[in-house]
C-alpha cells in the first residue's frame, strides 16, 4: 500500500520528551477521507500513553484523538464528506464493523477490540497507529464526523473525548428534565458534564472538595455545588440523585456519593480505569436501594455525532487553552498539577 510522509510529533520511548518526527500514512483509498489537522486537544490518556504509564505503549507514540480539521481528499466510494468539509476523528478509526456492538452503533465495545486513534493495530499499514499530534490523518469515512460549521474549531475538539465520555452515560440513563444529576470533579471531564447536562435539561449539582470552585462551577451551569468534605452538606443531599458522573481519575471511595443517590440512582464512573483495593465500594447502600455502580466509556460513532449535532444547536464547547505543538511537554507537566482550566487545545498551524 503507497504511503504520504507527513509532520508529527511524539516520543520514542517512557522518558523521552515529545519531539518532531516524521511518521507514515496511507494514500487514500476508496473509502478514506484525508484530513488537514487544524486542532488536537490534549487528552490525560495522551500523557499516560507517551509515558507508558498503563503499560503496553508502543514506540514512536503520537498521541492525539480529539481531532478537527478540513477534508483536503476522499476516496472514491466516499459518499458523507466532500474536499473542503470540516471534519472530526475521535478516539476509534477502527472496529470489526459486524460483531453485535459495532451493528448496534456501539463501536467503542467492538466485541473484536476497536482500534484506537493511536497505539492501535492498523489494520492497513500494519504496525501501530498515531494520532492527531500531526499534519495530516487518514481514516475510513465511517469513524469521520461533521463539525457544526457555527462552533468555535479549537473548543470543539475536546467534545470528541471529554464531551462524549460525558455525553454518553448522560443520554443512557436518561438526563433530562425533571432529572437531578451529579457530577464529581470540575476537570476536563466533570466541565463537560456540567455543561451538557444543563443543556439536557437536567437539574445539575457539583460534588468538590474545593470550596474555590463554586463560582466556577456556576458559571458552566451548575444550580448547586456541594462539598463533598462537609458532612452536614453531604447529608442535606442524601437520597436525591437520579444519576451522578463520577469524573475522578484515581482511586476514591464512593461510599458518600452512593448515599446521594435516589432509589434506584446509578453512580457511572468514568474517570477512573483500574481496580479499587481499598475497601472503598460498599454494597450496602446499594443493596438497600436497589442503586447501581457503572461504568461508560466514550461512545460511539452515531452517539458522537448526535453529540456535536446537539452542541451545534446549542452552543455548546469546551473551555480550552489555546497552546503551540511547540509547548506540549510544558503542558503534560502542567496537566499533573491540573493547571489548566479546562482543556488544552493544540494549534496544528503551529507544527
Amino acid at each position: 500500500m503507497s504511503t504520504i510522509t507527513v509532520k508529527a510529533y511524539g516520543a520514542e520511548s517512557k522518558t523521552a520528551d515529545l519531539k518532531e518526527m516524521n511518521i507514515e500514512r496511507r494514500a487514500v483509498t476508496s473509502k478514506d477521507v484525508e484530513i488537514e489537522i487544524l486542532y488536537c486537544g490534549v487528552c490525560h490518556s495522551d500523557l499516560h500513553t507517551a509515558r507508558n504509564d498503563w503499560g503496553g505503549s508502543l514506540y514512536p507514540a503520537v498521541p492525539g484523538h480529539e481531532i478537527v480539521g478540513r477534508i483536503t481528499n476522499v476516496g472514491s466510494e466516499v459518499s458523507k464528506f466532500k474536499v473542503g468539509d470540516l471534519a472530526a476523528v475521535g478516539c476509534m478509526v477502527d472496529s470489526c464493523g459486524h460483531c453485535d456492538s459495532c451493528q448496534h452503533d456501539l463501536e467503542q465495545y467492538c466485541l473484536n477490540g476497536f482500534t484506537g486513534t493511536y497505539n492501535g493495530k492498523d489494520q492497513h499499514l500494519g504496525g501501530h497507529t498515531f494520532g492527531g499530534y500531526s499534519q495530516k490523518v487518514v481514516v475510513d469515512e465511517h469513524f469521520v464526523l461533521s463539525v457544526p460549521e457555527n462552533l468555535d474549531l479549537a473548543a470543539v475538539a475536546p467534545l470528541l473525548c471529554a464531551g462524549i465520555t460525558t455525553w454518553s452515560p448522560l443520554r443512557h440513563w436518561n438526563a433530562g428534565p425533571g432529572s437531578k444529576v451529579a457530577v464529581v470533579g470540575l476537570g476536563g471531564l466533570g466541565h463537560m458534564a456540567i455543561k451538557l447536562a444543563k443543556g439536557l435539561g437536567a437539574e445539575v449539582t457539583l460534588f468538590s472538595r474545593t470550596p474555590g470552585k463554586t463560582e466556577d462551577a456556576k458559571q458552566l451551569g451548575a444550580d448547586h455545588v456541594v462539598i463533598s468534605t462537609d458532612d452536614s452538606q453531604m447529608d442535606a443531599v442524601k437520597g436525591k440523585f437520579d444519576l451522578i458522573i463520577d469524573t475522578v481519575p484515581y482511586e476514591h471511595d464512593i461510599t458518600p456519593y452512593m448515599q446521594t443517590l435516589r432509589l434506584n440512582g446509578t453512580i457511572v464512573l468514568v474517570g477512573f480505569v483500574g481496580e479499587f483495593e481499598n475497601d472503598a465500594v460498599s454494597t450496602r447502600p446499594m443493596i438497600f436501594q436497589r442503586r447501581s455502580v457503572a461504568g461508560s466509556l466514550i461512545g460511539g460513532i452515531a452517539e458522537t455525532q448526535e453529540l456535536l449535532d446537539f452542541c451545534g444547536k446549542h452552543n455548546i464547547v469546551s473551555e480550552i487553552e489555546l497552546i503551540k505543538m511547540q509547548d506540549i511537554n510544558h503542558a503534560y507537566e502542567r496537566m499533573l498539577k491540573s493547571d489548566v482550566k479546562y482543556r488544552f487545545v493544540i494549534d496544528m498551524k503551529s507544527l
